[in-house]
């Protein structure tokens, strides 16, 4: 399977807009492409992020959206996964998230998985969003911002990678807010001299601040 999955250095890195523009830009090379959430919280019938995605792809909510294909758990309750569950009476099966996915990546030829929020968000009590990475063997995408403290965050998160044994594909530097250009600068020189050190085959890409739905196009090939 073609998955690639979506993660953040936390819960606003903009790991939402980077799937759709990834999407975007795949489906504007001819490639059949799907994004898929994770587990969505704070919502009732179609999953935000989903809806989010569909408007960068340009396009409207498909079949695989509509049944809950492309987000088999929607919780109402705006918090971390494995309280919003606990909170809707919910359990949350991987099997279940996993088969989704099988699916969809019979209908199409890449398929991103956008996680909730960052690699150590718990699903339940017992198991973490990076031991599902880590189980089912999906490269990872890896959203951080220029926001202050996003360094600490991005080598923190990539160091458990390395300490989990998960491949990571790309890392991409998000621009906003670019509250200065003097830090966004210094970030990626440090986030690439890692990158250069411990996954020399990760490429590094930056997405410049969008401005109102002039959403750019991404130089990423998967």
């Amino acid at each position: 399977m073609a998955v690639y999955f979506v993660s953040g250095i936390d819960t606003d890195a903009g790991k939402s807009i980077v799937t759709g523009v990834i999407a975007a830009t795949l489906r504007n090379k001819g490639k059949k492409v799907i994004t898929q959430k994770f587990i969505q919280t704070g919502c009732r019938e179609v999953s935000e992020d989903i809806e989010k995605h569909r408007e960068i792809m340009g396009i409207p909510l498909q079949e695989v959206d509509l049944d809950r294909t492309t987000c088999p758990y929607i919780m109402t309750y705006p918090a971390s996964p494995h309280l919003a569950a606990e909170m809707d009476g919910v359990t949350v099966d991987k099997e279940v998230i996993h088969r989704a996915t099988e699916k969809l990546s019979r209908l199409y030829d890449i398929v991103l998985l956008e996680g909730a929020g960052g690699l150590y968000v718990p699903v339940n009590r017992q198991y973490l969003t990076i031991d599902y990475i880590r189980e089912y063997g999906y490269p990872l995408i890896l959203v951080t911002s220029s926001k202050l403290g996003s360094i600490n965050h991005t080598l923190m998160s990539l160091e458990l990678c390395r300490l989990k044994g998960i491949k990571v594909s790309h890392v991409v530097y998000n621009d906003f807010p670019n509250d200065s250009e003097f830090i966004k600068a210094d970030s990626i020189q440090v986030i690439r001299d890692y990158l250069k050190t411990y996954f020399p085959d990760c490429s590094l890409l930056e997405l410049p601040v969008i401005l109102g739905k002039n959403y750019p196009q991404l130089d990423i090939e998967l």
